[in-house]
């Protein structure tokens, strides 16, 4: 299968049952050859994906509603298209599941599937309460006053200082585009290192730079990544994109040198 035969940016018909078969895998290898790490990527990592959009029938044939977070192995050779995973979950609707876990054990094995491993799935309900944060992690610096020219694209680099720092950056102002839409696609970055400081202001316009980027999410997220680790050699290094979500789905990538895990948090513009 080619990019022009998924279904996103097509007019497409609702499937009323389950179907599986509504799920589009998009291979990690094209974009990671282009970025030189097409094997021993250096980073750990998931995607993280929040469905806020799901439901199902029980025996009775009344309806069920739940929240899904769904977490995406980094090292899984495919991601799935986001509009053929919004037909997939949409293929629920109509369908009878005798219990929640039957849905998650079918959910898993899917995904799982497509994506080439292991994929985890968390049912929450709507009425649970969510933390709703401003940042990724609330002692984040944000660095969207820092000065700059405001016309992006400038050069990464560090701030001349030697002693080395552990400090956490975050950005609202990462906007890239969909690869096949041409949308606009919105997220909150966090950028977690240790090493010489980072010159902010170099980092602010680097990404101001990305707003024209056509990429899905997961691609956008490990390009920062690298390029973050090229020109400004961290000991360690970890970057986040919080996505807005679009078609009741958020989608939440993150990389990381050592193999820790997210912050699960929920922001305010989610």
């Amino acid at each position: 299968m080619t990019m022009g035969d998924m279904p996103l940016g097509r007019e497409t018909r609702y499937p009323e049952h389950y179907d599986p078969e509504q799920l589009y895998p998009v291979a990690r290898q094209t974009n990671r050859e282009r970025l030189g790490v097409s094997e021993g990527w250096p980073w750990h990592g998931v995607d993280v994906w929040n469905a806020w959009e799901l439901s199902w029938l029980r025996p009775d044939g009344v309806p069920r509603v739940a929240i899904a977070r769904l977490t995406v192995p980094a090292s899984s050779p495919f991601l799935v298209e986001s509009k053929s995973l919004k037909l997939y979950l949409n293929s629920f609707n109509g369908t009878v599941f005798p219990s929640s876990k039957e849905v998650v054990n079918t959910m898993e094995r899917d995904l799982s599937q497509a994506v080439g491993s292991t994929v985890g799935v968390e049912l929450l309900g709507v009425d649970e309460p969510e933390r709703c944060e401003a940042r990724p992690l609330s002692n984040a610096v944000l660095i969207d006053d820092e000065k700059t020219d405001g016309r992006g694209g400038g050069d990464l680099r560090l701030s001349g200082s030697e002693a080395p720092v552990v400090e956490t950056l975050c950005s609202h102002l990462l906007r890239s585009c969909c690869p096949v839409t041409g949308q606009p696609d919105w997220a909150s970055l966090l950028v977690r290192y240790r090493g010489k400081p980072i010159d902010r202001g170099g980092l602010l316009s680097y990404l101001v730079g990305f707003r024209d980027q056509q990429d899905f999410h997961e691609h956008c997220v490990e390009r920062i990544f690298c390029d973050i680790m090229e020109a400004c050699r961290p000991q360690s290094l970890a970057v986040g994109g919080w996505y807005t979500r679009r078609g009741g789905i958020d989608i939440n990538p993150w990389r990381s040198t050592d193999p820790d895990s997210p912050p699960v948090v929920r922001l305010r513009r989610q």
